[in-house]
């Protein structure tokens, strides 16, 4: 069923999530349309899996204490609050990293107010991701005994042990891509890590908040000497869930098992959370009014929190998630909207001059398979986003980065099949120091190793993927008639958010349409196409974003009357509540 579709020179794959077995899920013990089974079972959702996708419930959650290290790690922050001792909250600067150290930091004040407990964000330009040795032992000059570390630190040997020469007990939390045997573990007091060598942990795809708020969890447990809380803690954890909410959606980790859960839980608390900060951000985000998904928190409220740390210091997000002054909320939450808009100008500046400058060195061409560049002008803290904008336009990975003089540092971003760690990993002879994972990594090369590392990054993609794996793929789940798009079935289609990694929004293929009018431009620059189609006796206007600009001459060569088949997502308009789904792309029947 794989079909190709070119649109504006790009060369598109249509295919099928999995071929859809219809007599695989019964419709009708379970209520559901035709249309929204054979969904489920496309995405092999079958029977009593289908009911636990459906109706995630905190009960699915695992118990934290099956992570390694956690009851090490809760027992010696639980005694460095009863002894009065220094406890410092080390996170990282982006939204996973913020959110974290909010969790455990409410959690610990929660079970003791006048603990002693306080926050370290490094700065992305002074001091670069994760843990540093001068950091730490300053920390440790200030009085801190206990360190625990939120989304960083399990790659930082030598921090560790500058940790335990400073006479700090460091705890390490991450999810990253880390040592393959214990033996090549930091050596710090505990490693909460739910893929760490010898882990059983059953889920391993927790990002940094995931893990901080088990280890809020287990913290609360084991305070009270049972799994059953006092109605203070209990409440605390629930509203902690729109934390940790945030961490999962702008870390995009995979949307199932724990991360489901935590995502379809959290989201329904952002709007009304009972802390000040993020309704502030909420508010400057224009979401107040909204019921929020996960489109809400990845282009409205992460990049906010996120724009602190790009171009300034993420301080003053993680401020904004602990403050309890309205009037310091409302402030910071409109410095970050402001410092947002600057770093989108910035954004898009870089990112075409990136483009340009792939292009003009043949990266773009058939027989280059990624992308490395690097530029004096071009900022640390935004071009981890410009990459993912070329990886969307050129369908490579790609790696940007600031020439800084002594060092070049940046970002990296990948595609689906290709693990961006594993290929660093290949290559770190030439590097100077990198960190991530499969699909994100941050790297720092020193100048004379700049051209090595380029060729070396090349040649592993070059051998590592086919030309094919350059197509960028449009999935969809199954063909759909437009009768089957009924309010009832789309209603039972959208059961299935929170979208994103993992799990994306539904996509169908509906084949044989007649284009019945000319398409009509929409919006308040006309950057958006209204096609009205039929299928038979019925018509509908499929909603097409941003197609007037993107696709113009695919727009205004659509005749009335020419067949199509169109890959949509089925929707409700939010104004007129009738179906009008959303246009991914088209084809002539």
């Amino acid at each position: 069923m794989t079909q190709t579709h070119t649109v504006r020179g790009l060369t598109r794959l249509w295919r099928p999530i999995a071929p859809v077995a219809i007599d695989a899920f019964d419709p009708g013990t379970h209520g559901l349309e035709p249309l929204a089974a054979r969904v489920l079972s496309a995405r092999g959702l079958l029977n009593e899996e289908a009911e636990r996708f459906l109706s995630p419930r905190l009960s699915h959650l695992h118990d934290p204490s099956l992570l390694p290290d956690i009851d090490r790690a809760a027992d010696r922050m639980l005694e460095a609050v009863a002894a009065k001792q220094p406890i410092v909250i080390y996170g990282d600067y982006d939204v996973d990293g913020i959110t974290a150290s909010a969790i455990l930091y409410r959690t610990l004040k929660a079970i003791s107010p006048e603990a002693l407990v306080s926050t370290y964000i490094p700065h992305r330009i002074d001091e670069g991701y994760g843990l540093n040795a001068d950091a730490l032992r300053s920390l440790a000059a200030d009085g801190a005994r206990v360190v625990v570390t939120v989304d960083c630190g399990i790659t930082a040997v030598a921090p560790a042990a500058a940790a335990r020469d400073a006479g700090i007990d460091l705890i390490i939390t991450d999810h990253h891509n880390g040592a393959n045997s214990e033996a090549e573990l930091p050596g710090a007091f505990a490693i909460v890590h739910p893929r760490r060598p010898g882990s059983s942990y059953p889920f391993g795809d927790l990002c940094g908040a995931g893990v901080a708020y088990k280890l809020a969890w287990r913290l609360c447990t084991m305070h009270a000497g049972s799994v059953r809380l006092p109605e203070s803690l209990r409440e605390l954890l629930i509203e902690l869930l729109a934390l940790a909410a945030l961490g999962v959606i702008a870390d995009v980790v995979p949307l199932k098992g724990e991360n489901r859960v935590i995502a379809r839980s959290g989201l329904s608390r952002i709007r009304t959370s009972p802390f000040i900060g993020l309704r502030a951000l909420v508010k400057a985000s224009g979401l107040d009014g909204d019921r929020i998904d996960t489109e809400g928190v990845g282009f409205s409220l992460a990049p906010r929190l996120n724009a602190c740390g790009r171009l300034g210091h993420a301080a003053e997000a993680l401020e904004l998630m602990l403050t309890e002054d309205p009037d310091r909320a409302t402030e910071i939450a409109r410095a970050l909207t402001k410092l947002n808009d600057e770093r989108r100008a910035v954004e898009r500046k870089i990112a075409e001059q990136a483009h340009a400058l792939a292009v003009e060195r043949g990266m773009n061409g058939p027989d280059t398979r990624a992308v490395v560049l690097a530029h004096a002008d071009w900022h640390p803290g935004v071009v981890g986003i410009v990459c993912s904008r070329l990886v969307d336009r050129l369908g490579r990975p790609t790696i940007l980065m600031q020439d800084q003089g002594e060092i070049l540092a940046g970002s990296g971003r990948s595609i689906d099949g290709y693990s961006l760690h594993a290929a660093l990993h290949a290559c770190a002879e030439h590097l100077h120091t990198f960190g991530g994972h499969d699909m994100a990594a941050g790297v720092k090369v020193t100048p004379a190793k700049l051209d090595a590392f380029t060729d070396s990054f090349l040649a592993h993609a070059a051998s590592h993927l086919a030309p094919g794996d350059l197509i960028p793929r449009v999935q969809f789940d199954c063909d759909a008639s437009i009768h089957e798009l009924t309010p009832l079935a789309i209603h039972q289609l959208e059961s299935l958010a929170p979208f994103g990694n993992s799990n994306p929004p539904v996509r169908v293929r509906v084949r044989g349409l007649r284009i019945g009018a000319r398409p009509e431009p929409f919006g308040k620059t006309g950057a958006h196409l209204k096609l009205t189609v039929r299928d038979g006796a019925r018509s509908v206007r499929l909603i097409a974003w941003n197609w007037a600009t993107r696709h113009p001459e695919t727009a205004a060569s659509i005749p009335v009357g020419t067949r199509i088949d169109a890959l949509v997502i089925p929707k409700l308009s939010s104004w007129s509540g009738l179906v009008e789904p959303e246009l991914i792309d088209l084809q002539p029947a």
